[in-house]
């Protein structure tokens, strides 16, 4: 056992309920993860085989049956979907594995709730990409994930953090925290508050045109990190899309340009260094090319052209999330070192303004992927 953050007989406990009867073997802590407790349990019999046990943040996610159900759903209809195009779907969506009496949630006595789902074997995340291939088959998985659930109806899945994505409302919330400043960090932040309070309009860009119903509800993953994609270890092909708790109804656009805000940056997130911030093209090209490849025919013409856009208004939104987690005290983002909250607060602003600077060149990849994507077949 490695580095286990609670006691090695709940966790087998937990475990035992999802795999009963099962001979448990080594039990690894993940610790990848910044909000659920993660482990690893091998089982050693009656069939050698691994599982991944998760005890649910509830202080995050406070609706922990309606986030379950949402899973439920999307990945019961993307197993059905894989199942009607010949794939297998063991490997291609979570699969939720279920309690004696058919629950997905077990209870323990400290009242901790778990769940489980079969271990992906042969098949890796990558916390960076480190090449542009990474980038590409990360655009595949998000594309085939959201043209598999283009017909689903986003409209029945709970939002178990509403208005995650309203970009208005954390423009709203970072002027009401500047306003109260509660601990007088304001004064030595003037420069990134009127940079951020001076672009109310782009704050609206792909809200307005949401709540207008001019841009299509759709399922959205909302956390499209290429470590929430599993790759396949000897091809490096995209396997399946993991982390399933914050989907739920919004725009593509979220999805899309959240990949984009955490994956052509050549800077970590918390660069103290700003002029160290850069764009990677290539990473967008090849992350733009596997996602068009696959979404297809089912994204709208509007979506399309908003797509350049999306990368930009997301880094802006997450920007000022830091912001104004930093001039109410840090008291939201998890941080390691005074300012470490400002310091991603400028690393998503000066990422804005470099994809702002990209734009033509944004635009005319999309513009050359259009025309090559016309002789390529789609996933």
């Amino acid at each position: 056992m490695s580095n286990l953050t609670l006691p090695p007989e709940l966790i087998r406990g937990c475990a035992q309920v999802f795999a009963p009867g099962a001979a448990l073997g080594e039990i690894e802590c993940n610790d990848c993860g910044h909000i659920n407790d993660t482990f690893v349990v091998r089982i050693e019999s009656p069939r050698r085989a691994r599982i991944v046990l998760q005890r649910i943040n509830t202080h995050v996610f406070r609706y922990p049956l309606e986030l379950m159900r949402n899973i439920t759903r999307v990945t019961e209809f993307l197993r059905d979907r894989a199942l009607a195009q010949g794939g297998d779907p063991a490997r291609e969506t979570l699969t939720l594995l279920r309690t004696a009496a058919g629950d997905t949630l077990h209870t323990d006595a400290q009242g901790g709730l778990w769940r489980a789902f079969p271990y992906i074997e042969g098949a890796a995340t990558v916390q960076r990409a480190t090449h542009a291939d990474q980038l590409y088959q990360a655009g595949r998985a998000f594309g085939r994930f959201q043209r598999l659930l283009a017909d689903f109806p986003a409209d029945e899945l709970f939002p178990v953090i509403p208005d995650f994505h309203n970009t208005p409302l954390r423009y709203d919330a970072l002027a009401s925290a500047a306003q109260a400043d509660p601990l007088g960090r304001a004064g030595e932040v003037r420069e990134e508050l009127d940079w951020a309070l001076a672009r109310r309009r782009e704050a609206a860009a792909l809200q307005s045109p949401l709540d207008a119903g001019e841009l299509p509800l759709r399922v959205t993953h909302n956390d499209t990190k290429i470590n929430n994609v599993m790759l396949d270890e000897r091809t490096g092909e995209a396997v399946c899309v993991i982390d399933l708790d914050t989907v739920m109804p919004g725009s593509l656009l979220f999805d899309f340009g959240d990949a984009i805000r955490t994956g052509v940056n050549t800077a970590e997130e918390d660069e103290p260094d700003p002029s160290r911030v850069h764009a990677d093209l290539d990473y967008y090209r090849a992350y733009a090319h596997g996602y068009l490849r696959s979404t297809g025919a089912s994204i709208s013409p509007l979506e399309r052209d908003l797509l350049p856009l999306s990368g930009r208004v997301m880094t802006y939104e997450c920007g000022m999330r830091f912001l104004t987690d930093y001039l109410l005290g840090d008291a939201y983002f998890q941080i390691h070192r005074p300012r470490q909250n400002l310091d991603r607060a400028r690393t998503q602003f000066q990422l804005v303004r470099e994809l702002e600077r990209l734009e033509p060149e944004l635009r005319r990849v999309h513009s050359e992927l259009e025309a090559e994507l016309k002789t390529e077949p789609e996933d």
